[in-house]
């Protein structure tokens, strides 16, 4: 009985860590775009950043968390190798294909938005994402009713922001969501209630499903011991180092260029190594000490900074503290549900057994160690992205 109990143990644990192996091996290759929408008497104009090249090669953004993990992941990395007259010819020609997915209603009349001007930065790494500008307009109708913008969810996540007189609005969508009415003076304004809900389940989908690196390293700290203390002072540390990065990133003062992602991407995978590895040669009788939660602490302030990119986009408006406390609790539940559903897999069932360690806490920390290691080597370009699991 205890024979069978030790190889489930490690069944389970290897098919649950299994489950998102494959979509995970480049965390946080998909951004979403960015919108700054002005909304005038006569027209509404957008400024569009984004990177142009997934959705020409007929990518579902909606449907990856990486490029790669397309069927046409190859054909978006030919379309990074195109000079920027190209790329623009492609994407002119494109357009109305495009635009058919940009909703844009006003007064119970739908726009259509018309691509005024294309900015294409040079070829650079083709490994990095390359964000071109999108200059659209559209004609208004008489009157003063507001515009709404609709995102198709095959355009992957939308950061929409509207500006006026210091007034400011901002809303993330995601799933094919839509903006609030924009007036013509003034800007939007979001249901409070509305904009939680948004904001807690879009930080929930970034640990749940989306954030398999965070997810390996909570189960990290899951597996240091199964005692309470331990466990509530470390997430205690990560959650905290989390809520300061994401508070700088929100205002600004911490901004990630795109091609230094990279570099904090192989930091996380680190983390990961480090922490599984420490579970496996630390002694057996886990007492929490100051070294292990100042590294909880140092990790957790860099695994912050792979949210920097999204949260940074947001301005100072009047929103920004709601959706800034709102993302950070969906993380934070994103967190609790690994600690909740690792503990009812393998804490309850097997932690009162004296093979705990040696069957489910030294194999699970050596898996998560394994796949960090191939992080750390894949963003370091030492190997490249394969299909591990389907």
């Amino acid at each position: 009985m205890a024979g069978f109990l030790w190889l489930a143990g490690r069944v389970l644990l290897v098919a649950w860590l299994s489950m998102g192996l494959s979509a995970a091996v480049s965390a946080h290759e998909v951004q979403p775009a960015v919108a700054d929408v002005s909304v005038g008497e006569a027209q509404v104009g957008i400024v569009l950043r984004m990177a142009v090249e997934p959705v020409l090669a007929g990518i579902d953004l909606g449907t990856v968390d990486d490029t790669d993990g397309s069927p046409l992941g190859s054909r978006n990395d030919a379309l990074r190798t195109l000079p920027p007259d190209e790329l623009e010819a492609a994407l002119r020609e494109a357009w109305s294909g495009i635009a058919a997915r940009i909703a844009l209603v006003s007064d119970g009349e739908t726009l259509v938005p018309e691509l005024d001007a294309v900015a294409v930065p040079e070829v650079g790494d083709v490994e990095l994402r390359r964000d071109s500008t999108l200059t659209l307009s559209a004609a208004l109708p008489p009157g003063e009713a507001p515009v709404v913008l609709g995102w198709d969810e095959s355009l992957g996540a939308l950061i929409v922001r509207q500006v006026d007189e210091g007034a400011t609005y901002e809303v993330f969508l995601t799933g094919g969501a839509a903006t609030e009415p924009m007036p013509r003076l003034g800007v939007a304004e979001a249901p409070l209630a509305d904009l939680v809900q948004r904001y807690v389940l879009s930080g929930f989908a970034h640990v749940i499903p989306d954030g398999m690196d965070h997810i390996l390293f909570v189960l990290g700290l899951f597996f240091y011991a199964l005692a309470w203390r331990p466990l509530v002072w470390q997430v205690t540390a990560f959650t905290v180092a989390h809520m300061g990065t994401l508070a700088l990133a929100t205002t600004g003062a911490i901004t990630v260029p795109s091609d230094w992602m990279w570099l904090v991407e192989t930091v996380i995978a680190a983390s990961i190594v480090w922490i599984a590895v420490e579970n496996v040669l630390g002694p057996h009788e886990r007492r929490i000490g100051w070294g292990r939660i100042a590294v909880v602490f140092v990790f957790g302030l860099v695994h912050g900074l792979g949210f920097a990119s999204v949260l940074s986009e947001f301005g100072l408006g009047t929103q920004a503290l709601p959706a800034f406390l709102s993302f950070a609790l969906g993380l934070e539940i994103g967190h609790l549900t690994v600690i909740a559903v690792a503990y009812l897999l393998l804490g309850a069932p097997f932690g009162g057994t004296r093979f705990y360690r040696a069957g489910v806490v030294v194999p699970g920390s050596l898996i998560i160690a394994a796949i960090g290691a191939y992080w750390v080597l894949n963003r370091i370009g030492w190997v490249g992205d394969v299909p591990l699991l389907t």
